[in-house]
């Protein structure tokens, strides 16, 4: 069995549903649909549960009816047969209600707001549900809610998700099933919803619940590129990548992913593989524990970057020194992404500013604390990149005359990452572009 994930963008007009019916029955092969909610559709349930948060009823009400309207449109473009019109209002009248008798809840709370959220991926998949009835394919509607759960700390229950899930499939066999991505129940058996990316993580959980044979993520693009096509012209798909090399991409810019959604297929080791809406013929990216044979496979920046270099000739080679540091940092829960240190200074990044204050006054006690902001971190990954011979003279005869701040080579074998101005980023990403790949 496969699993296939679409986006709200995927879904966010009835003729792209359409097309993602299309997709689905292309193959043969028995599969489960995840459907993020109709775009647009989650940002307003965001606005009304933070109007009900503000006491804002009124408000609140006056934007339900606003999307209950935009629903309403939408199954008329959905939905072709008197009858098939007449289900999907059935449809969009019973939960409207329901989201509806949540704005009357005078101490509406934090609890209540992840219901409202809910809506959504229920909204869209109940629709779509209907509208493959509607053509004639046979399909079975599985919520989330009765098979996904969380415990105490968040975490997927992969085992108890697994017996509840294959049980509801061996007690409605079928060769198709639709549910929702990203709601799930938490611990105490409320409607909560999955954080790292969402729907690719539900999907991601699923795969592993059921050992499928691989988990497909269809986006706009046709796989994880070589370099930001936002920037750089010629960019092209990689087609293999690990799921370390994937990890490191996602979490250096690469938005295609969410750098923890797909930890449970790489557990289990189940093939995930990005796909494109628009191109369905092409081959995409496959990520697993297999890599390929080509050294550099890709190149990522990650901007916001803010660096910090702590100078102390006194301190710094006594014992606990960089433990003491790194505790500020602990403290604020600011995580550092590269480090790098001489006999007399140390210098880290950030991505989260928030507490910057407070963490140099506290840094000022071991030393003299010198900040660069508006810096970006410029990502090399590939496999085994950082042991593969002539890689670093490539980096660097590219971008000769690009200053670096930092340079983390070693720290992971998948990955280079260099330091810049972000003024440099267009200009950088550019002539490695050109050295590494052209």
């Amino acid at each position: 069995m496969f699993v296939y994930k679409f986006g709200g963008t995927s879904v966010g007009m009835p003729e792209r549903m359409h097309k993602v019916s299309d997709l689905i029955m292309s193959d043969k092969e028995s599969k489960i649909v995840v459907l993020s909610a109709v775009s647009g559709t989650t940002n307003s349930l965001v606005e009304i549960g933070e109007l009900l948060l503000s006491r804002k009823q009124d408000e609140a009400k006056s934007k339900v009816a606003s999307l209950k309207k935009h629903y309403k449109d939408f199954i008329e473009g959905l939905l072709s047969t008197v009858d098939g019109k007449g289900k999907g209002k059935e449809i969009i009248e019973r939960y409207f209600t329901e989201i509806n008798a949540l704005t009357l809840i005078p101490d509406f709370n934090q609890g209540n707001n992840k219901t409202i959220l809910a809506y959504g991926e229920i909204l869209s998949t109940n629709l779509f549900h209907q509208y493959l009835l509607e053509s004639g394919i046979s399909n079975i509607l599985l919520p989330a809610l009765d098979f996904m759960t969380i415990d105490q700390d968040g975490e997927p229950e992969i085992e108890e998700i697994s017996k509840k899930l294959k049980k509801l499939i061996a007690d409605n066999p079928c060769e198709l099933y639709v549910t929702q991505g990203f709601i799930c129940r938490n611990h105490e058996g409320k409607t909560d919803n999955l954080q790292r990316g969402g729907s690719d993580y539900t999907a991601s959980i699923i795969g592993a619940a059921i050992q499928a044979e691989e988990v497909q993520i269809w986006t706009d693009i046709d796989g994880m590129h070589n370099n930001d096509p936002r920037v750089v012209e010629n960019t092209f798909p990689i087609r293999e990548l690990t799921f370390d090399e994937a990890a490191e991409l996602a979490y250096f810019g690469a938005k295609i992913l969410h750098p923890s959604s797909i930890l449970p297929a790489q557990k289990y080791g189940i093939p995930v593989r990005l796909k494109s809406t628009i191109d369905h013929d092409a081959p995409g990216t496959v990520i697993s524990n297999t890599s390929g044979d080509v050294d550099v496979k890709a190149i990522a920046a990650k901007g916001g970057i803010t660096a910090i270099k702590i100078k102390s000739t006194r301190m710094l080679l006594a014992h606990g020194f960089l433990r003491r540091i790194f505790e500020i940092f602990e403290k604020y829960k600011t995580s550092i992404d590269m480090i790098t240190t001489s006999e007399v200074a140390v210098s880290v990044t950030i991505d989260q500013s928030r507490h910057l204050d407070q963490i140099v006054e506290e840094l000022n006690h071991f030393g003299v604390v010198e900040i660069d902001k508006n810096q970006t971190i410029i990502c090399i990954v590939g496999s085994m990149v950082s042991a593969k011979k002539g890689v670093l003279k490539k980096i660097f005869t590219s971008i000769s005359d690009i200053p670096v701040r930092m340079v983390s080579y070693g720290g992971s074998k998948n990955n280079i990452s260099l330091l810049i101005d972000s003024g440099y980023t267009s200009e950088m990403l550019k002539a490695l572009n050109k050295g590494l790949f052209e």
